[in-house]
């Protein structure tokens, strides 16, 4: 009687820790979709609802968010009026997931938006925005491209902070990959300066700015998938910006990517007076 008593106590005492357990995975559980969905929403109002219209060029975004639902990541995009006018696009790629990644996204776009007031040379914004979240003292870093763009003479501007190049197609069928000089991304070393690459664009068609979760992948390198959305974009023949941004995003369902893809379009319609 006693082995029969003794076997039913140890019977009880592993149900109950097993019992205790499975209370603890749920409530851990409940914990990260509860900072998920904080993550996202945060991620979301630090986005913009919308984007500014300038005189000759249409913008398109599309993002596809991370394939764990559980990891928040910080990819942002943006487009704001620069010193005189100019218009200023910009995206990026903070490292990390989770909710203090998406934060520092946001003091990332703001310090982007704030200092380009100031100044419409892309790689003074850049080192300037580098600078000051090196002061806010976050541990966290985030990659950048910053593009400055004056469509009324059609000059370019492109700054890059350790980032992904831009993709640029005309009307006429051409495409290529921008492998200009970049530098470190925002937020590791004070001090940085960040080299502008300037072209004059005289004819119709795209610059595609994106993160490397659309390019990138365990099944594919990145030299293939720029290689794919420079096919894309030099085959785009004026369609509209969001049809071009729709394909582009695609891209990254085909590179297995398990992290943030974000994409924008520009689409320049020509010098005035050429449409």
């Amino acid at each position: 009687m006693k082995q029969r008593r003794r076997a039913s106590d140890d019977t009880q005492e592993l149900l109950h820790t097993l019992g205790r357990l499975v209370d603890q995975a749920l409530e851990n559980l409940r914990i990260q979709r509860a900072q998920a969905e904080f993550g996202m929403a945060l991620q979301r109002h630090m986005l913009p609802p919308t984007l500014p219209r300038f005189p000759g060029i249409r913008l398109a975004t599309r993002y596809s968010p991370c394939q764990d639902g559980l990891a928040i990541g910080g990819d942002f995009y943006d487009a704001f009026a620069m010193r005189d006018g100019v218009a200023g696009i910009a995206i990026g790629d903070v490292q990390g997931h989770g909710v203090e990644s998406a934060a520092f996204m946001g003091e990332a776009r703001a310090s982007l938006r704030a200092l380009a007031s100031v100044t419409a040379d892309p790689g003074e914004v850049l080192t300037c925005t580098n600078d000051l979240l090196i002061a806010l003292g976050c541990d966290l870093f985030t990659t950048c491209c910053l593009v400055s763009f004056v469509p009324e003479t059609g000059e370019l501007g492109i700054a890059r902070a350790g980032h992904v190049p831009m993709v640029w197609g005309t009307d006429a069928g051409e495409s290529g990959v921008s492998l200009d000089a970049g530098g470190l991304p925002l937020g590791i070393l004070p001090d940085q300066t960040y080299p502008v690459m300037r072209r004059q664009v005289r004819e119709p068609g795209y610059l595609v700015l994106l993160t490397d979760g659309v390019v990138e992948g365990p099944s594919y390198p990145i030299d293939e998938g720029l290689a794919e959305v420079a096919g894309l974009v030099g085959s785009a023949c004026g369609a509209p910006p969001e049809a071009l941004a729709s394909q582009v995003i695609k891209v990254a369902d085909r590179t297995g990517h398990d992290d943030d893809a974000a994409v924008i379009v520009v689409r320049y319609d020509g010098p005035p007076g050429t449409g």
